[in-house]
């Protein structure tokens, strides 16, 4: 494993902490498979009653996909690219003990879709959350799922759409954020939850994960095949490409007229 994910363990709690911070820790596919096996292990051990997601720094949980990566994508790749996030999102989902997100800072894209299959989400004032993929020229396919999911179709579809960050007072009155207090406090309350949860009765909590997993699956997977054709032809079409290509140009361009 890389050190692009931290591992530890606190009262029986595993805390997996994703660690690419100056890239607001946005991942590649590398590190998505490294969290799905770590994530897997963790569920495997007796001694660990629960998970806990962050992200280090303090300004972003997760960003989503490198698009340094994704810039690079073929179409033939989409396939490959979309099975590694099936894989990373159906191995959260097959946890029977609590997942508790630590937002700590910005969630985005595919991120913010890891922090939606989380069991209980634990925010601090600063933290916004959304799918900004179509901003980046990238359907937005599974985040449209979920999301519709948790919010209905209505507010998912001018999401999906505008690409626009939720705020953590929307989040909260819309039922996705659970817990919100002060930003130094966020990994110990979402580390407290999940304990909370970890002294229920552990049948009962591995059967209502159990059903609840078996009502979002198949829709999950009919989302992971319609992404895979619809991305296809986004990357024939060159859009995706051309619009990340123009976001590095202009950060490019900014940063030499910084001189940083």
């Amino acid at each position: 494993m890389s050190e692009d994910i931290l591992t530890e363990e606190q009262d029986g709690i595993a805390v997996l902490t994703l660690n690419r911070p100056r890239s607001l820790n946005a991942w590649d596919m590398a590190m998505e498979a490294d969290l799905a096996e770590l994530i897997r292990d963790a569920a495997r051990q007796d001694r660990v009653r629960g998970v806990v997601l962050t992200g280090s720094g303090d300004r972003a949980f997760c960003a989503g996909q490198d698009l340094a990566e994704a810039a690079r994508f073929a179409p033939e790749q989409i396939d490959a690219w979309l099975a590694n996030f099936q894989n990373l999102y159906e191995t959260v989902l097959a946890v029977d003990k609590p997942v508790v997100a630590a937002l700590n800072g910005v969630a985005a894209g595919s991120g913010y879709q890891l922090a939606l299959l989380c069991d209980v989400r634990v925010a601090h004032p600063g933290v916004r959350m959304g799918q900004p993929e179509v901003t980046s020229g990238i359907p937005s396919i599974t985040g449209m799922y979920l999301t519709e999911r948790a919010l209905g179709a209505s507010r998912m579809l001018e999401l999906m759409l505008t690409g626009r960050l939720m705020d953590v007072d929307e989040l909260t009155n819309a039922g996705l954020v659970h817990h919100v207090v002060a930003a130094d406090e966020v990994r110990d309350k979402a580390i407290d939850v999940a304990r909370t949860i970890a002294n229920q009765p552990t049948v009962a909590v591995a059967l209502t994960k159990e059903r609840y997993r078996q009502t979002v699956l198949p829709g999950l997977r009919d989302a992971f095949a319609a992404a895979a054709a619809i991305d296809r032809q986004a990357w024939a079409s060159g859009q995706p490409q051309e619009v990340m290509r123009a976001f590095f140009e202009t950060r490019r361009r900014r940063a030499t007229s910084s001189g940083t």
